[in-house]
């Protein structure tokens, strides 16, 4: 974990398995370019939950890439998402300290937060003030070597109940995605 000099909270997860990672995401063709069938995918998973945003989400060393994206308005640029906040940048990538999916890489759990201000330690993360965020609800992608890829979320700038049946769905949602990842690599698709 990295600490905040000011606060001492703890921030964004040491993540020992990032090389590996990039690694597997290249032998896979993954993380490095927006997919048609990640953003119908987000689609849907926004669908499911009511959510406005959901993305797929590939985590590097140093970045995060949206392959899949919904916003409210249909636009897979990201740019709503940033509009919540003045001149934030945020398209389909995003900085490894910025938001929540490096921590459920990191743990391998699928992560809740109904409201991110109840956890003084997801409080305090840039996505809260920059982009407004306010709610979080992630599971990892595990593929078939161990590997965490990185997640599907969804988000919104209001708290969400998001409870134990939009944990469920998450992690359901999550493992049909790797599913449909496993059927690619093996030519299926």
């Amino acid at each position: 974990m990295t600490y905040d000099p000011t606060g001492h909270l703890l921030l964004t997860p040491i993540d020992k398995d990032a090389p590996s990672r990039v690694q597997r995401l290249r032998q896979l063709g993954l993380g490095e370019h927006p997919d048609p069938a990640f953003d119908a995918f987000a689609d849907r998973l926004a669908e499911v939950t009511g959510a406005p945003f959901s993305m797929v989400n590939f985590i590097d060393e140093n970045r995060q890439f949206f392959a899949g994206l919904h916003t409210p308005t249909g636009t897979h640029s990201g740019s709503e998402l940033g509009a919540a906040a003045a001149n934030s940048g945020v398209s389909r990538y995003m900085a490894r300290d910025h938001g929540y999916c490096p921590h459920v890489v990191v743990r391998r759990k699928a992560l809740v937060l109904e409201d991110v201000c109840d956890y003084p330690r997801f409080a305090g993360n840039p996505v809260v003030d920059e982009i407004g965020i306010r709610s979080y609800l992630g599971a990892p992608l595990i593929d078939r070597t161990g590997m965490a890829l990185g997640t599907i979320c969804v988000v919104d700038t209001e708290p969400r109940p998001w409870g134990r049946a939009g944990l469920e769905t998450i992690k359901s949602m999550a493992a049909e995605l790797i599913e449909q990842i496993h059927r690619r690599e093996d030519g299926r698709i």
